[in-house]
């Protein structure tokens, strides 16, 4: 290797890789997905329409070690511009196709050139950036590493470190690391912050926690958004807030911030046209999971402890499964729904999230009055038409955890299989059931304020719209039978499942995918609902490397107990 040294290089006149004047290429490396707002309508994606001057002089590095190999700094800048277009098609080819490619920012690490293709994809936008200084370090002939610090133009500062390797298609990038300045606040988890909006109580079992509140609930001096701009601009502030607020700040709990949700609570997907997608800390990538998604994402990044949120059909247990993270579906009845915007008040229900099993306990037990809670004996079910709904590695890794769990002697007795009555038709019943409540709940207002829904939503309401009163009539009929059949079938035992059908889709999966995944979820979260039921997802499910929930349902008003066989399943599963 020929002898390293290292001197700088810069552009003649400017000093700089980059004139003055010159707002300087590209961009998406330089935004962190989690945290820059490439999916919202923010100015950094605006500023992806903003026109370079076509002539810009040749960019030279600011220092090198070793001999400069041929053709690495016209991949390099050839690599910029397809940055500053945006286009995916060119970015993937410069990128070493396989496995094993690598990609990191804040919010994890991407594997595989199919996973940073994907990625790519899934962003609308990018955030425009000058290059600063341009570092390069040759290693032979045949690799370089090269540091390169940028400026985007919406301010802040960043740095990309890049592996290039030459192979038989060219220059192509084996690693990248991205660092980028974060924005304050990432307006896709927050809809408003605070230090905090409001302080909890001196001491209390809850004493230091910072809590995310779904933005369904009311928070002292702020109106509820339920995830749509015009519904928050047509709010009223709340004078007082919702009892479940007002119970954790009484254990000493402060509230740090209204978290965003999927648009009135009518998705598990996590997505929102208006202040865009948060990001899955624990799938790069992935789907948040919905409609809790701003709580479960705080909580994920750390920037809150406990998620208070909603479920009426897996808005807790979803995010949490694709996550990584605690989550508790409290029985219905249980937590007031007071100043909660409703969705479907028949199957509605306050949760938390969490990603510890003992704060979760602490905010359940501050919440839940003990008086009705019930003991409830460690006997287990499992539902193979549940299992079935999943996918096939979903099944696989369910079916290992069960084995694992009986053969550490976690579940003291043989666990049971059970029929249910066809998915597809409970899942039928409740579906029709909760849209016709919501649409009792929200259709004068859909009705009023056509085009501000999102595509998704805005087809679950059209839906609704069309439920005339005999059909709900028939269903409800056919739920309360549901309900009894499920109760017996049950029969006080703990029913063991799947969180979810499946880990986290990819931010980039098409409408009918997110759809199909939609469905096969519902058919196994909807149970809980249709019975009132307390249901816990516990992460310790691992499936192709992403968090993936086992969920356990009780009988109704055994929240706590649940939560303490939960803990100890979860022992087992760490063992």
């Amino acid at each position: 290797m020929p002898e390293q040294t290292t001197r700088p290089l810069t552009a003649p006149e400017t000093g700089s890789l980059v004139p003055a004047a010159v707002p300087a290429a590209t961009p998406a490396d330089a935004a962190l997905p989690a945290v820059t707002p490439a999916d919202a309508a923010f100015p950094a994606v605006a500023l992806a329409d903003t026109a370079l001057p076509a002539a810009a002089p040749p960019l030279r590095p600011t220092s090198i070690t070793g001999e400069l190999p041929d053709g690495l700094l016209a991949a390099f800048e050839a690599y910029e511009d397809a940055l500053a277009a945006n286009d995916h098609e060119a970015l993937a080819g410069f990128f070493v196709p396989g496995p094993h490619t690598l990609r990191g920012d804040a919010t994890g690490l991407l594997v595989g050139s199919e996973a940073i293709a994907g990625f790519r994809a899934s962003r609308p936008g990018v955030v425009r950036r000058g290059i600063r200084s341009l570092h390069v370090r040759a290693i032979g002939t045949e690799h370089a590493l090269i540091v390169a610090e940028n400026a985007p133009v919406a301010g802040g500062a960043g740095v990309v470190t890049q592996l290039w390797s030459r192979t038989a298609a060219g220059w192509q990038i084996e690693a990248a690391q991205v660092a980028a300045s974060a924005p304050a606040v990432d307006p896709s988890i927050w809809r408003v912050v605070g230090t905090p909006l409001l302080a909890g109580a001196s001491g209390g079992a809850l004493s230091g926690v910072r809590v995310a509140v779904k933005d369904l609930f009311e928070v002292a001096g702020f109106a509820v958004g339920a995830g749509n701009p015009d519904y928050l601009r047509s709010g009223t502030a709340a004078t007082e807030s919702a009892p479940a607020v007002t119970a954790l700040l009484g254990a000493g709990a402060s509230v740090i911030g209204i978290a965003q949700t999927d648009e009135f609570a009518y998705s598990i997907a996590g997505t929102n046209v208006h202040s865009g997608t948060p990001p899955n800390p624990r799938v790069p990538g992935g789907l948040p999971g919905g409609s809790s998604s701003g709580p479960a994402a705080a909580v994920a990044l750390g920037q809150a402890d406990l998620g208070l949120a909603t479920d009426t059909a897996g808005s807790i247990r979803v995010p949490a499964s694709y996550q990584g993270l605690w989550g508790l579906r409290t029985s219905h009845g249980s937590v007031s729904l007071g100043g909660v915007l409703p969705l479907a008040p028949s199957f509605d229900t306050v949760g938390w999230l969490a990603r510890t099993s003992g704060l979760l306990v602490s905010a359940a037990a501050t919440s839940l009055d003990p008086e009705r809670q019930l003991p409830v004996a460690a006997r287990f079910v499992v539902c193979g038409q549940l299992v079935f709904a999943a996918e096939e590695d979903v099944q696989a890794a369910f079916v290992e955890a069960i084995d694992r769990l009986e053969r550490g002697g976690y579940l003291p007795e043989p666990v049971d299989i059970i029929t249910i009555d066809p998915l597809a038709d409970l899942f039928e019943t409740f579906r029709t059931v909760q849209a016709a409540e919501a649409w009792r709940s929200h259709g004068d207002w859909v009705d009023a304020h056509p085009g501000t829904l999102g595509p998704d939503v805005r087809s679950r309401f059209a839906f609704a719209s069309l439920i005339d009163a005999d059909e709900e009539a028939g269903h409800r009929g056919d739920l309360a039978e549901a309900r009894d059949r499920l109760d017996a079938a049950l029969d006080g035992r703990i029913l063991l499942l799947p969180a979810a059908s499946s880990t986290a889709p990819a931010r980039s999966a098409s409408g009918a995918q997110i759809e199909r995944v939609r469905a096969a979820t519902l058919s196994m979260t909807c149970l809980a609902g249709i019975g009132g039921y307390p249901s816990v997802s516990m992460p310790g499910l691992v499936v192709g490397g992403a968090p993936l929930g086992l969920s356990l349902v009780g009988p109704r008003y055994s929240d706590l107990a649940l939560l303490d066989l939960a803990a100890g399943l979860a022992e087992g599963l760490e063992g």
